[in-house]
Order: structure tokens, then sequence, then C-alpha cells
């Protein structure tokens, strides 16, 4: 039987030099995090493992905290992004998702692990709640194992459900869960979404991904029928089609009739759809997105979006130049997995053009995010072998079989108008195209 201890006795178990990992985004453990910072008032050799930070705490924003404890993230949110920003202590950890767990331990088990779970259930058992990107692996491999108990945190099914013997303190804490709210959809996603739209056919399995362009995808569901959804992150606008019998799993190859997902974000109301609901299974992320499992879902569709794009085909979907911004994500598990599956597609939608700072003051330019070479030091998240459809608010064009060549052409066809002759030239110019 776990013991159960205060925030404060469980910081007095962090020794020096600990490597310490917390659970993530949803399943973050507010009350160790906020109060971290207590035991940082000299540099101790700690460092942290976090990912898809949702909240900002003390040693997050204060350089006489922060600076004494190394901090990586293996997904860069806005919280990070600005203690990147703040200290010298944070870095980035290049991962898929699939392999977050991997990445974590690659270096050695961590000493301790920290993340949040429901109360224990009249037969011993604990939800991990809102999230198992990483969570069960790397609490089996840590050395102790501490867990935040929250009455608010839901109840869900799959893997996340483990046995409370498997943690070695609890401390009871009530914290509200994390609210993030749908991106606004604007007219260039409305284009985007119905485009995207038409390719999804009745009884398709989905990923959808995060964003405004997805959240437009989802509102143009509303006339299918038997949808299934196997995806690395379930949201508000899915649990709405779940709930009026859109999605019902019915046509699903692996897992009918469920809903299968590693992490739950969004607001209340799919909070509320996945408490204690048995067709929501919330599954570690290394199987959820496994090329093999996501095989196995005839119908399988990938959409995820990018934010630049070369005119081969190379996807650069987390970084401005080298500057990281977010992170890979399981973006390519999700797109090569798709197109692994009998019936299978993938797309990556992005913005055919952006406003951005011409560092005289406010001054903006449009430039197109469809370029001949990416940025110096930008990442490619999906390779060029890799990207199937991809669509802008001008059109979608599948470059799958296609040449060089040809495929500079087709997404030169979905290039903003103003900036399609520019990008012609150029890629004459780079030998893309000879003709």
């Amino acid at each position: 039987m776990a013991k159960t201890i205060t925030i404060d006795q469980a910081l007095a178990l962090v020794k020096d030099n600990y490597k310490i990992a917390v659970g993530d985004a949803t399943v973050e453990p507010q009350g160790f995090l906020s109060n971290l910072h207590k035991i940082l008032d000299k540099d101790r050799g700690l460092s942290i493992w976090m990912c898809l930070t949702m909240r900002s705490y003390p040693f997050l924003e204060n350089p006489e905290y922060g600076n004494k404890i190394k901090i990586n993230s293996v997904f860069f949110s806005g919280p990070m992004r600005n203690a990147y920003n703040t200290l010298k202590t944070v870095s980035y950890a290049p991962t898929h998702l699939r392999k977050t767990a991997i990445t974590i331990c690659a270096g050695g088990d961590p000493d301790l692990f920290v993340g949040s779970c429901t109360p224990p259930n009249k037969d011993g058992k604990i939800s991990l709640g809102l999230s198992d990107i990483y969570d069960r692996e790397v609490m089996k491999r840590a050395k102790t194992v501490i867990m935040e108990v929250n009455p608010n945190m839901p109840f869900t099914y799959g893997d996340a459900v483990i046995d409370e013997k498997d943690v070695d303190y609890f401390i009871p804490v009530d914290f509200p869960m994390v609210q993030d709210k749908t991106a606004p959809i604007n007219e260039k996603d409305k284009i985007i979404g119905g485009y995207i739209s038409q390719y999804i056919k009745d009884g398709d399995n989905l990923q959808i991904g995060i964003g405004s362009i997805p959240n437009s995808v989802v509102q143009f569901l509303e006339t299918k029928k038997d949808l299934g959804i196997h995806t690395e992150l379930l949201g508000d606008g899915v649990a709405e089609l779940a709930k009026k019998g859109i999605v019902n799993g019915s046509k699903k190859t692996l897992h009918k009739g469920k809903i299968v997902t590693s992490i739950v974000l969004g607001t209340d109301k799919v909070y509320e759809f996945v408490n204690n609901n048995p067709d929501v299974l919330v599954m570690d992320c290394s199987y959820c997105n496994a090329y093999e499992t996501l095989a196995k879902n005839d119908n399988q569709v990938s959409i995820n979006t990018t934010l630049e794009v070369d005119l081969t085909g190379q996807c650069c979907s987390e970084s401005l130049g080298s500057r990281q911004y977010s992170g890979t994500g399981g973006q390519m598990d999700t797109a090569i997995g798709a197109q692994m599956a009998k019936g299978g597609r993938a797309f990556i939608a992005l913005y055919s053009t952006a406003n951005v700072r011409t560092g005289n003051g406010d001054e903006r330019v449009e430039i197109s995010r469809i370029v001949p070479q990416l940025k110096p030091g930008a990442t490619v998240s999906l390779s060029r072998n890799d990207l199937q459809y991809l669509v802008t608010e001008y059109g979608a064009v599948n470059v799958r079989g296609l040449s060089i060549a040809d495929r500079a052409k087709a997404i030169i066809s979905i290039a903003h108008p103003k900036f399609r002759d520019e990008l012609t030239a150029k890629a004459k110019e780079l030998g893309l195209i000879k003709d």
C-alpha cells in the first residue's frame, strides 16, 4: 500500500544528482512542480524531463531557480518557449512521440517519477486519467514513483488503468483540469478543412491533430457516418461527434467500437465524455502510434499541419529556422502508419502564406510558406519520402509517386498565386524543374 505524504515530504525525497521525470500536459503534477523551486536554492545536479507543459511554474520563470536544474522537454509549448528565452538550462530533446519513454530513459532510468492519477477504486485500481504518452512505461523504470491523487481527474480505461501497488507515495491534491479551448477557425481553415473532408469517407478511421485547421476538418464531418477514431490526441470536437453517433467505431478493424488515444486535451466537454467511459481507451503511445498498430486499421486517415514545406516535399512542422517552436510529436508516426494501412491516407496542411515581422517596429510582410528550400537550420519533421497529400487554401495535391520535377510543379500549384512565378523560377535555378 502506497504511503500518503505531503508535497514538502515529496520534495524532501529528492536527492542530489537525481533525474526526475514528470507527467505531461493534462497529467502534470501541479503541486510538485509549483513547489519545486523551494529545493533549488543551490545547484544540486538535478535534471527534469517534461513534455507539453500547459502551465508555468516559478522554476520555469525565475533564473534564480531555473538555472539550477537542467530542464529537458520533448515538446515545447508556450510556457516552455518562454522558459527557453529566460533560462540557460532549457533544451529540447528530439523524439518521435511513440519513442518518448525510450528517449526519457535513454541516459539512465529516472530516480523519481511524479505524475497524477485518480483516487483508487474499490478494486485498488487507479487511472492515469487524461494521458499516457509515456507515463506508465516510465513509471515501470523509475526507482521511486510519486503520484498526486486528484479527485477531479477523469477515470479512463486501457493502459491508463494500473494497480495502486505500483505507486510508492500518494500526495492528496485538488486541482482543476487544464482547459485548452478550441482554436478559433478562420476562412482559410474552412477552405482547407473543406478540401480535406472531400477525401474522408463513411467508415474511415481518423487521427486528427490539434489547431484551427484540424478543428475545421471536424466541423465538416457532421455529414459522415460510422467514423472511427485512433488518434494520439482526443479533443472536444471528436467527443461531440461521438455524442452525436457520427463517431461510433462500427467499421473499425482494430478495437471495434472503441476510441483509442494516448492523450485527452481540451475542456470539460471532452473530460466529462471520457470519464468512466469504457468505450475510450487511453493507451501507451508506443502502442497507439506504432506503425504496425496503425497499419491494422483499415482506412486509417492522418491529418496534421506543418509550418513550412519545400518544393521537394520536406515538411518543417516544429521549428522556425533553427529556433525550436514545438516538437516532432507524432506527425511522422501517424503519417507513415496511415499510409501502411489498407486504404489509408495521410494529409499535411498549411496556410500558403504568413505575415512576419520585418524587424522595423510592428511592420509586417507577407511571405510564402511554400519555399524553394527550408530555412537554414529548419527541422525536417516529415521527410519528402513520407509526404502524401499536401493541402493549402488553394487546393490539395497527392505527391505520392511523383518525381521531384512533377511534385515541385504540383506543390507550386497550391502556393499563393502571387508567389508561383517566383517559386517556378527558383525551382529551375535549383535544377528541380528542367522545362
